[in-house]
């Protein structure tokens, strides 16, 4: 039996269809990749929670080395190491951070990016200041209370008019709310348990009223 042999030949693909091949690659990546503007929020919101996080387990870090409490609970004058106990009642949030530089490694973790109104330190000696800070600090958080308002993002607003930096006293019925800007109408809390949530408008009030307090304070930077 003859063998058989083909009359097509192999030849090398032109220009034109090695650039067709790569558009149509090209094309296919382009679909099947995530775009858009909701991947980028995403990604902040997923570092805007796990700055809240680092933030929580530094509370607890320096409360392990202060009796358990946190530096809002510990006087100035401590012999263990001073807190932030009077500082933090006139509001003064970048104290309150400042005195947890160990515990809290780098400032960047103070900062969302999405916060267009903050700038970002690099340490905690040359460039730090409360115009660095984008998270608000319980003033009353305590561990005997785990779900209280440890620190969260400090844009939220109260009848609709954004907050003011300086001590903020919160009751129950507040008419707090998020505004569009960072997280698009919703925002990030840690609580005192080492939890971090991400919360509507309707969440933020709801957490307002199981903290067990009847009004919270909260530092705003």
């Amino acid at each position: 039996m003859k063998p058989r042999f083909s009359n097509q030949t192999n030849r090398p693909l032109t220009l034109v269809e090695v650039l067709v091949v790569i558009a149509v690659l090209a094309v296919l990546f382009a679909l099947l990749l995530p775009t858009g503007p909701h991947v980028g929020q995403k990604a902040i919101r997923i570092n805007c929670v796990n700055n809240l996080k680092e933030i929580g387990l530094a509370y607890h870090i320096w409360a392990g080395d202060h009796e358990d409490k946190f530096p809002m609970q510990v006087s100035i004058t401590d012999t263990n190491g001073g807190g932030t106990m009077e500082l933090i009642s006139t509001g003064n949030v970048f104290a309150t951070f400042q005195i947890m530089s160990n515990e809290l490694s780098t400032p960047l973790i103070l900062y969302c990016t999405a916060d267009k109104d903050r700038t970002r330190a690099t340490d905690f000696t040359t460039n730090f200041s409360a115009k660095s800070i984008s998270y608000f600090v319980g003033v009353d958080a305590n561990q005997n209370h785990p779900l209280m308002i440890l620190s969260g993002d400090d844009n939220f607003e109260i009848n609709g008019v954004p907050i003011k930096s300086g001590l903020q006293e919160l009751s129950t019925n507040t008419p707090i709310s998020w505004p569009a800007a960072r997280h698009k109408f919703a925002g990030n809390i840690g609580l005192v348990d080492g939890s971090v949530e991400e919360v509507s408008t309707v969440v933020l009030q709801t957490a307002l009223r199981q903290t067990g307090a009847v009004t919270n304070r909260l530092a705003i930077p």
